[in-house]
């Protein structure tokens, strides 16, 4: 029999949520306007990155922890805190979310690395079929290709680019490990959200798919998420 519970390591694609002031009125208002009004991220976990902070004021954890879940998100940690904010949001019940970090450099002593091998290519994933509401497709460690169209509450999901040669009705969210190169493709865009590297734009209100019905990419320029139409001169 199995063990009545086990932790095993894997890898989820989870919103990233900057936060760029301390006061939580202001911050209630841009969720207001940009998140809570989206039944896409209704009770969604979210990754909290204050780095535009500044250090020296401690943010209230949790009243920014209540905050959040008042406006159905649903807080799961902290990106790379600074260390005197580490036991705050410990006590907020929160995650210390750290990224990846840099090897450390190798001393002469040390056995030097392998000759490199053959670069190994990346996996592209083909779908040619739709993909229907509800359904989630994900392209781990490459781009994805869908040949059919992605339907309203659909979501397809890539760490690398997406390319939907049909109409994207769902959801489309590109470099979701933090590849902030990656870029979206479509050739009808009437899409509810796209993302790219975690950097998101909701399709709820008419006249803000500015490339509504219109081939489309989706690319991030700096931290702003920019749709470009296709095709044009």
């Amino acid at each position: 029999m199995p063990p009545a519970a086990e932790l095993r390591g894997t890898v989820l694609p989870l919103p990233l949520l900057r936060v760029h002031e301390h006061d939580l009125a202001a911050v209630r208002r841009a969720l207001e306007s940009a998140v809570s009004g989206s039944s896409f991220f209704s009770h969604a976990p979210v990754v909290l990155d204050l780095s535009p902070l500044e250090e020296k004021v401690v943010p209230d954890f949790a009243a920014l922890t209540a905050l959040l879940r008042e406006c159905r998100l649903i807080p799961v940690g902290v990106k790379e805190p600074p260390e005197a904010w580490r036991e705050g949001i410990l006590e907020a019940g929160l995650a210390i979310v750290e990224g990846g970090h840099e090897a450390s450099p190798r001393t002469p002593s040390q056995t030097p690395p392998p000759a490199p091998s053959a670069p190994v290519p990346t996996p592209t994933l083909v779908v040619e079929q739709p993909v229907r509401s509800g359904q989630q497709i994900y392209a781990r460690g490459g781009d994805l290709i869908l040949l059919a169209a992605g339907n309203a509450g659909a979501e397809v999901i890539a760490d690398g680019n997406i390319h939907v040669y049909a109409p994207l009705r769902g959801r489309a969210l590109a470099g979701v490990q933090g590849n902030a190169s990656a870029r979206i493709f479509v050739q009808t865009l009437e899409a509810e959200l796209v993302a790219v590297a975690g950097v998101f734009r909701v399709f709820d209100e008419p006249g803000s798919n500015p490339c509504a019905g219109r081939s489309a990419c989706i690319a991030l320029r700096g931290e702003q998420l920019v749709i470009d139409e296709l095709g044009r001169d």
